[in-house]
């Protein structure tokens, strides 16, 4: 089995890098059947969740990982769960907001895609 804490890093590097500079072109990472909960919100289809997050209220976004968990989410096949929590920075805010988002990582053609995908703000 690969390391899946190498594979869990790469993908996260690769998700905040493209969700800070262009949220568009994370679609790649979503297939028809994903599901994305933001806050309350529950969104299918990697279209449907693209659009949910290119049009989010603020145009500049930074997040900063303090922490990534990856474990083996099958026995039959190379999938994944991943917990992220860190901050983020949106707009010119200077005080950054904690979250926590976990991403169901599911084998696909020598890479992964997003099966599921939970996105909340950690208030107080």
């Amino acid at each position: 089995m690969a390391d899946i804490n190498a594979i869990a890093k790469q993908f996260t590097d690769f998700y905040y890098n493209t969700f800070d500079s262009d949220r568009t072109q994370l679609a790649g990472l979503y297939r028809p059947q994903s599901m994305l909960t933001f806050e309350q919100d529950q969104i299918q289809g990697a279209e449907a969740i693209v659009g949910k997050l290119a049009g989010l209220p603020f145009q500049k976004i930074q997040h900063r990982v303090s922490t990534m968990d990856a474990q083996p989410a099958s026995a039959t096949e190379a999938a994944m769960v991943v917990l992220v929590t860190g901050q983020l920075l949106t707009g010119e805010e200077q005080n950054a907001l904690s979250f926590s988002q976990v991403f169901h990582l599911r084998p696909e053609g020598g890479s992964y895609y997003v099966a599921n995908d939970i996105f909340r703000l950690v208030y107080g």
